[in-house]
């Protein structure tokens, strides 16, 4: 394979208008964002999906304490509050994604096994 460097004319557009707008600025951000998800963790989505699931859950779960807080040492009324209808989401959205992620994990373990790819690439083996 050869590389070399070929000069081109570049030539102001003489008819129409450029395509090339924000809206597909946008378009190619959402892209590079989904090949850098693809690239990065096709072959672990666990730890993706089971960390949002951490963080979510576990906001929700402070959340909940907070109100468990406020309920015992403030004493004030907690169960007509939205804060404990959403930290509750919060909790049961951690759990979905979480299990989210053991599932894809599993699906993606089966796929490569189906598929007679290695689980891990072994750069080494050292005796």
């Amino acid at each position: 394979v050869s590389i070399h460097e070929t000069v081109v004319n570049h030539r102001p557009r003489l008819w129409g208008r450029s395509k090339y707008g924000l809206s597909r600025i946008v378009r190619v951000v959402l892209d590079l964002i989904a090949v850098k998800f693809l690239v990065s963790y096709s072959t672990r989505p666990l730890q993706i999906f089971g960390l949002l699931g951490l963080l979510t859950g576990g906001l929700g779960l402070s959340v909940t304490f907070w109100l468990v807080y406020v309920k015992v040492f403030g004493n004030q009324d907690i169960g007509d509050r939205p804060l404990l209808l959403f930290g509750i989401l919060l909790i049961f959205t951690g759990v979905q994604l979480g299990t989210l992620g053991l599932l894809a994990e599993l699906q993606a373990r089966t796929y490569r096994e189906s598929q007679d790819k290695p689980t891990y690439a072994i750069r080494e083996i050292i005796d």
